[in-house]
Parts: C-alpha cells; structure tokens; sequence
C-alpha cells in the first residue's frame, strides 16, 4: 500500500487530436448535435435556403448545403482550427449576436468523424478540404455555387465508443427533425428543407416566409405546428426593462398532455432554460391542472450585454443578468394575454366534440346501406306542430330535462339559454349554432375570480359561523393548517388550534355560502401539503380555487332561465371564463353547420 502511495502521477500534455476528442464530446453528443452546429453556422453565413441530408439517422452521413456568404479558399484550414471563429473578436463575450461564438463545433466534427467542406465565397474560386480523424488533408479546387457543402460522414468512427451510446436510427432522425423545426421557428424567413436520403424521402420543407414578423411567424407555426395551434394561440408582444417578449401562447384549453410543445428562443437562438420554462408553468397555473402543460411559442430579444449565451458548450442554456426581470416578463405577459381572451375556448373542444358524435364506420363486411335523401327543411311551425303532435305528455316535467322557452339575445357570444338538462348542462342557442355549457365548472371559476378579486382589494369578505365548526384532524396536518392561519384568514378562512390535533373553523368566506366546514379544511389541507415549496401567493390561488368548487352551483341543481341566461352573461364578461380551475373547457360551442353534416345535411 505505501508503495503504491509513493508513485508520483507524471502530467502530461495531451496531443490535440485527444483535447479535440474530447472537447467534441462536449459539443457533439449525437447526430442531432452536429445538425444544430451546421445549421446555425449556416444561418450566421446569411443563408436564406438551407437543405439537410442524413443517411441512417445521422450516423453515416451528414449533408448541409447552405447559399449563404461562403469562404475564401485560404479560409477553409483556419475554419477547421480550434476556437478560429468569424463572429467576435474575443474583446467582449457579452457582445454575441450570432448563434456561434466559441469556434468549436468544425474542430470537435472533424475530430470524430470524416468531414468534407466545399465552400464557395463572391469573388473567388470554388474549393474543398476534407479531414479524417483529425488528420487534414490540403485544399483543392473544386466546383461550386455560392455558399457552402459540408459533409460529415461516419459520425464517431475516430470514438467507437460513442456509437454505443446513440440511439436506434428512428430515434436519432427523430432528434434530427426536431432541432431543425426549433431552428425554422426561430428565423421563419429562411428555408429550410430535411431529407432522409437514404430514402429519398423529404421529412420536412419550409419555404420562407413573408409578412411582418406575426404573419411570418404564424406562416411557420402553421407548417410546422398545424393550423390549429395558430387557431388557438394568442399573439404576445410586450416591452418590460429593456426586456422585449413576442410570440404566440395558445389557449388553456389547448393543453397538452407533456411539454412537447412548448418554444423557448433569446435573441433567436432556441434554449431549454428551466427558469424561463418555469415561468410558463407559472403564467398558466391558474387556468391548468398539474398533469397539462401548455403550448406556446416565444421569444425574448435583448441587449446581448443582459444575458450569458456562454453558459454550456451546447449553448442552449442561458443566464439573464436579471432572471427576475425576465420571469416576470413571461408570466405577466401570458397572463395578460388570456385575459384578454375572456371566455374564449379552444376550437379543438368542438372538434373533439364533433368526433364522439360521429357514429362508428360499419365493418367492410357489411353492406353499405342506401342513401337517404332529405327533403327540403320543414317551415318552424310545422316543425313545432310536429313535435308537440309527437312529445310524450309530461315532457316538459321530465327529472332530466328541463326546457324554457324565454325572451333572450341569441346573437351574444353565449347565446340565449334554452333547456338544462340532466340538472348540469345548459344548452344556449347562439346566432351561429348552439352552446353546451357546464354549469358547476363555469360557476367554479366564476366564483374563484370573485374571490380573487376581492383578495386583491381588501381581502375576502368572512362570514361568522354561529356555532364554531371543531375539525379532528392528525397532529402535523393541524399543525401545517395553523401554520398557514395569518394566510388563510385574507382569504376569509379564520380557524384557529382546539386542542391536540383540532382545529376550530370561526369563519368561511361569505360567498360560498353554506358550506361543509369540515370538508372545506380537508381541501384546504390537501393543497397546502401538495404545493410544498411553491411561492405563498402560488399555494394560496391553489386553496382558493379549492374553495370556489365549494361555493359553486352543484350538478343536479335545477335552474331558471333566468338564472341561465345571467350565468352565461357572466361568463361572457369574465377573463378565463372558458376554461374551470382545473383547465377543463366550461363550455363547447357547436356550428350549425356542422351539426347539419353530421345527420346527412351538408
């Protein structure tokens, strides 16, 4: 053992083929690595077109062409050199305005792999210089457009050990796409074409697009998202602090079941930040449940002095020199946005909708059964005739179903109530169709903004129970509820210690109205213990929502027109209204149009 103590380590130099080795496995971790460098080193040459090819997901062969500014023959050695780089002058790392800075990824792609580059600048011959390994070989004519070639071929081969590590080739491609949609979306006047050509296949083409900077970006979002994302998204476009953030957050009811769709850029360049993706979460917290994520795209320009893009070779992490300054933005922004929506909803509601009426297809077996025609669409008073003729007596009394016929405006927004049925759905005809209306998820979040407001103003208004309400409950969850008692009462709840383990409730927020206090407390406790570290004001809208589902109106409760038509007022006056606490849709509205199609009519 003291032998082995007394051998002295010998330091050594590496060569540069080994710092080259293992510096690229910083920057290039797979395929899609080495796609990300490319294409941004053709984005910062002025390329308006830009095409990728792949061979086996990447591993055997890499193809960007670019019509960007090209290089000089004499270029091409410097451009395969370590930390050699066109894009700063190394006086001020703050001062980066490019995607590439750090002069590495070239370097690292040659180090791993076979690379080619065939480059051709205005004014000067075509050329080429190719590198195996690490080993460069001279630089040679050769025939070429303006802009550049560069070719990698056997990713890895120079670090076998690395292939080990990659994924199956779908999965590699699948990776591929994905860096190259972030990269569309982050300079929509730029096209963009990915082709897998050992199939010859095109997986994803993007023409440039024009327009301002809202019509360029909802041309993209549109080819790459779809139609619907940009359907149910809301424009952003805010200053705060030097600070400028823009893009689309789609509506809460668009939610997704991960965070797939969910599109962070600064200064252009896409990131995966936790802070800024943090931030999202938090701007849609109130208008989602925990297991949805919301969609959105945005971006945030600054000064490049107030963020660090140097943060991690890969460069998709970023430090702002003010991170609260930019979560801020974020949150206050998105929230701004979807209350400007009001009781709006996403379209996909009615589409989702439309899809579960539709009758199942017939098995191929069977024969298809013969068209039916329709006649010409009766006059109203036959049609009223028919189904007074028609209805069973006592229909109108029926348990599950309750139809009034009232004076009301069907050209508002929500329309005009027609019928409750099963004691929770109202169905409203409007100008355009009609209206399904959850009546305990609408009133739920009706009731939660009431209660925020009044917490915003002077604090939610208390009602005294006459006789205390005396809750047992398990030592530590009393404890954690009288922890949060000086929080608890601005929101109308006054509770107060009884002993071991008891808890006294002495007032509930007065609109709720009557409420079981004991079950209220146990909701209250849920949502304490489930938001555990989060911001007090976050836990504290949690219980809130908690208690609006108490003072809401209960499925099962037949209501008036009257009382109808004033809950679809209110919805249509309420920011948030078309989604529940939850970030379930309150209402579904349906076309005409479309329930013509669906029984034969279109």
């Amino acid at each position: 053992m003291q032998a082995a103590q007394s051998i002295r380590p010998i330091i050594r130099q590496l060569d540069e083929s080994a710092v080259n080795r293992i510096a690229a496995g910083e920057v290039v971790e797979r395929p899609a690595s080495a796609v990300k460098e490319l294409v941004e080193n053709a984005l910062d040459a002025g390329a308006r077109r830009i095409s990728i090819d792949y061979v086996d997901g990447g591993k055997t062969l890499i193809r960007v062409t670019d019509d960007g500014c090209g290089m000089a023959p004499d270029d091409l050695p410097l451009a395969l050199s370590r930390h050699a780089t066109s894009k700063i002058d190394g006086s001020d790392l703050l001062a980066i305005h490019t995607f590439g800075f750090r002069g590495e990824a070239l370097p690292s792609l040659a180090a791993v792999g076979r690379l080619s580059i065939t480059s051709r600048a205005a004014g000067s011959e075509g050329a080429s210089i190719a590198v195996a390994g690490g080993r460069s070989e001279d630089v040679r004519p050769a025939p070429a457009r303006p802009g550049t070639v560069v070719e990698m071929r056997d990713l890895f081969y120079a670090t076998p050990a690395r292939l080990k590590f990659l994924r199956s080739d779908r999965a590699e491609a699948q990776a591929i796409a994905d860096v190259v949609r972030r990269l569309a979306m982050a300079e929509p006047s730029v096209g963009f074409t990915l082709t897998d050509a050992g199939t010859a296949r095109v997986i994803f083409r993007a023409e440039p697009e024009t327009g301002d900077f809202f019509d360029a970006l909802a041309g993209r979002l549109t080819r790459i998202l779809g139609p619907d994302f940009v359907t149910n998204a809301l424009p952003l476009d805010l200053d705060r602090d030097g600070l400028h953030l823009s893009g689309y957050a789609a509506l809460p009811t668009y939610s997704r079941g991960s965070g797939g769709q969910q599109f962070l850029f600064v200064n252009g360049r896409p990131v995966l930040d936790r802070m800024l993706t943090g931030a999202l979460r938090a701007a849609y917290m109130d208008v989602l449940s925990r297991d949805r994520h919301p969609a959105a795209v945005l971006g945030i320009e600054c000064d490049p002095q107030l963020v660090d893009v140097n943060v991690h070779p890969a460069k998709t992490e970023v430090r702002f020199r003010d991170p609260a300054t930019a979560r801020a933005l974020i949150v206050s922004g998105v929230r701004q946005a979807l209350s400007g929506a009001g009781h709006r909803a996403a379209t996909t509601v009615a589409d989702r909708t439309l899809e579960a009426m539709r009758p199942e297809p017939m098995p191929e077996a069977a024969p298809t059964p013969p068209r039916i025609y329709q006649m010409d669409r009766p006059s109203q008073p036959v049609l009223a005739r028919g189904a007074a003729w028609q209805a069973p007596l006592g229909f109108a009394e029926a348990p599950t179903a309750r139809v009034e016929m009232v004076e009301a405006d069907d050209t508002l927004p929500l329309g005009a109530a027609r019928a409750q049925l099963h004691g929770n759905w109202i169905i409203a005809q409007t100008a355009r169709g009609f209206v399904i209306v959850d009546q305990h998820a609408a009133h739920e979040r009706l009731v939660y903004e009431k209660l925020k407001a009044q917490r915003d103003a002077a604090g939610v208004a208390a009602q005294a129970l006459l006789i205390p309400e005396i809750v047992d409950l398990a030592p530590p969850e009393a404890a954690l509820l009288l922890e949060a008692a000086e929080d608890l009462a601005r929101l109308g709840l006054t509770i107060e210690g009884f002993g071991a383990g008891a808890v006294a409730v002495r007032e509930t927020p007065a609109i709720l109205g009557r409420v079981d206090a004991a079950a209220l407390l146990r909701d209250v406790l849920d949502e304490l213990a489930d938001g555990g570290s989060t911001a007090v004001q976050a836990r504290m809208d949690a219980v809130l929502s908690r208690m609006a589902c108490h003072g809401s109106v209960r499925s099962g409760r037949q209501m008036r027109a009257e009382e109808m038509n004033a809950l679809l007022r209110e919805m249509e006056a309420t920011p948030s209204s078309g989604q529940c606490n939850h970030g379930r849709p309150t209402y579904v509205e349906l076309a005409l149009h479309d329930i013509e199609r669906l029984f034969g009519r279109r």
